[in-house]
C-alpha cells in the first residue's frame, strides 16, 4: 500500500486538519487514533470510523430514536441526524422535509389538506412537509420504513417511534455519554439550507443555538456539521467552531446555493485540487458519494480508484464518503450475490476495497458491517 494511505498517515492528515487537539498514538502500520477532548474526558475516535447513517437505518426506521440506539448499542462511532424544521421553527430529524414516505402521515385524515405540491432545490413534489406543521402537530406522527420494499424486515418497527426533535436527540446523547464514561459523536446535516432560509426557517441560526446550549459549539465538541451547500458550512463557521465537512452529490451537479447565486461551478470542480484547496479554507472534511472514490462503469461494475482521496488528503481535508449498504441493489455489480436486489451481496468485500483507498471514514446503513470491515484496517 502506498504510504499516503496508510492509516498512520491518514490519522496525522485527520488531525491536522480537524484541528480539535488530537494526539495521535502509533504510527504507519500500526492501529492509530485520533484523541479529542470535549464534554469531559478525552475520547479517541479510531481511523478509519464508522457513521452511522441516520441510526442503523438497514435495520430500524431512519432517524428514529430505535435507529440511533442501535446504531450506538452496536458501536458506531458517529450518529447521524438530518435537520428539518417545522413551521413554528423546531429542529427535527428527517431525511428530507417531505415526510409522506418516512411517516404515517397520510394515514391521518385531519391532515388531508395539507397535502401539497412544492419545488425544492428544482425538483417538484407532491406530499406533505414539516413545514407546514407545527411541532404539535408533528409529534401525533409516527415513523415508518421509506424503502419497505426493499427492507420488508424493517417495516415490523413501523409506527413505533415518533419524530425526534434535535433537542431531544442532544438530550439522548448527554444520557448516553453519561451513561458510557465517552461522549457520544453526532454528525448533524443541515438540509436544503437555501431553500429553508427563504422561508424564514433559517437552520444555521437555530442549531448553533442548540449546540451552545448543551455546549456543543467549540472545535473539540463531539459533532461533525455537514452540508451539501458549501455556504451553509460557511455561514456556520461565524457561528461556531465545531469541524465541518462539505458533502458532494454527483459530478455534474451543483449546490444548491450555486444555482442561486448563478455561481457555474459543478461538483466535478470542487474535487479537483483547486477545489479542494478552496474548500479546506473553511471545513476540514468532504463527504463525497463513494461511487467518487470507486467509480462504477456502465455495467454497474466497479472501477479503478480514483485519486480523490490522495487529492483531498493533499489538501489536508478528510474523507467521510457515503453510503455503504448491504443490500445487492446498492452494490456495484461486482460485488451483488444471487439475483434478488433485496439480498445481501458481499458487502464486506465492497467496504474492504472503499476503505483501502485510504478513507478516514465511512457512512453505513449497517454500521455492524461497516465495523467489521473498518477493523481490518484500524489494526494495521
Amino acid at each position: 500500500m502506498h504510504k499516503r494511505q496508510q492509516p498512520g498517515r491518514r490519522t496525522l492528515l485527520g488531525a491536522a486538519a480537524l484541528g480539535v487537539g488530537a494526539a495521535v498514538f502509533g504510527g504507519a502500520g500500526q492501529a492509530s487514533a485520533r484523541t479529542v477532548s470535549g464534554g469531559g474526558a478525552p475520547q479517541e475516535l479510531p481511523v478509519p470510523l464508522i457513521v452511522g447513517h441516520r441510526g442503523a437505518s438497514g435495520y430500524r426506521p431512519e432517524h428514529t430514536f430505535g435507529s440511533y440506539q442501535l446504531a450506538l448499542d452496536m458501536g458506531a462511532d458517529v450518529i447521524e441526524q438530518d435537520l428539518v424544521p417545522t413551521k413554528d421553527g423546531h429542529l427535527v430529524c428527517r431525511h428530507e422535509n417531505d415526510i409522506t414516505a418516512t411517516t404515517d402521515v397520510s394515514a391521518h385524515p385531519e391532515f388531508a389538506g395539507r397535502k401539497t405540491t412544492k419545488t425544492v432545490d428544482g425538483t417538484k413534489l407532491t406530499g406533505w412537509f414539516t413545514e407546514d406543521f407545527t411541532l404539535a402537530e408533528l409529534k401525533t406522527l409516527r415513523a415508518k420504513e421509506r424503502i419497505p420494499g426493499t427492507r420488508q424486515h424493517n417495516t415490523l418497527y413501523d409506527g413505533q417511534w415518533e419524530v425526534p426533535t434535535f433537542e431531544e436527540v442532544l438530550r439522548w446523547a448527554e444520557r448516553q455519554g453519561r451513561k458510557r464514561g465517552r461522549p457520544v459523536w453526532l454528525h448533524i446535516e443541515t438540509k436544503h439550507p437555501t431553500y429553508f432560509r427563504k422561508l424564514g426557517l433559517g437552520l444555521e441560526e437555530r442549531l448553533a443555538k442548540a449546540l451552545r446550549a448543551h455546549g456543543r459549539h467549540r472545535r473539540n465538541s463531539p459533532n461533525f456539521l455537514q452540508s451539501f451547500e458549501p455556504g451553509s458550512i460557511q455561514r456556520l463557521g461565524k457561528l461556531v467552531g465545531c469541524p465541518k465537512v462539505v458533502l458532494l452529490d454527483a459530478p455534474d451537479t451543483r449546490p444548491w446555493d450555486f444555482v442561486e447565486a448563478g455561481d457555474p461551478r459543478t461538483v466535478a470542480d470542487l474535487i479537483k485540487p483547486s477545489g479542494l484547496k478552496w474548500i479546506a479554507e473553511f471545513a476540514q472534511g468532504i463527504g463525497p458519494a463513494l461511487d467518487q472514490i470507486i467509480p462504477r462503469d456502465e455495467s454497474g461494475k466497479s472501477g479503478a480508484p480514483t485519486s480523490l482521496v490522495k487529492d483531498a488528503h493533499a489538501a489536508g481535508l478528510v474523507l467521510h464518503p457515503y453510503t455503504g449498504r448491504n443490500e445487492n441493489t446498492f452494490l456495484p455489480t461486482d460485488y451483488r450475490r444471487g439475483t434478488d436486489p433485496n439480498a445481501y451481496g458481499d458487502a464486506l468485500g465492497y467496504f474492504r476495497a472503499c476503505l483501502a483507498t485510504g478513507l478516514d471514514g465511512m457512512f453505513s446503513d449497517n454500521p455492524d458491517t461497516a465495523l467489521l470491515a473498518a477493523a481490518e484496517f484500524r489494526k494495521r
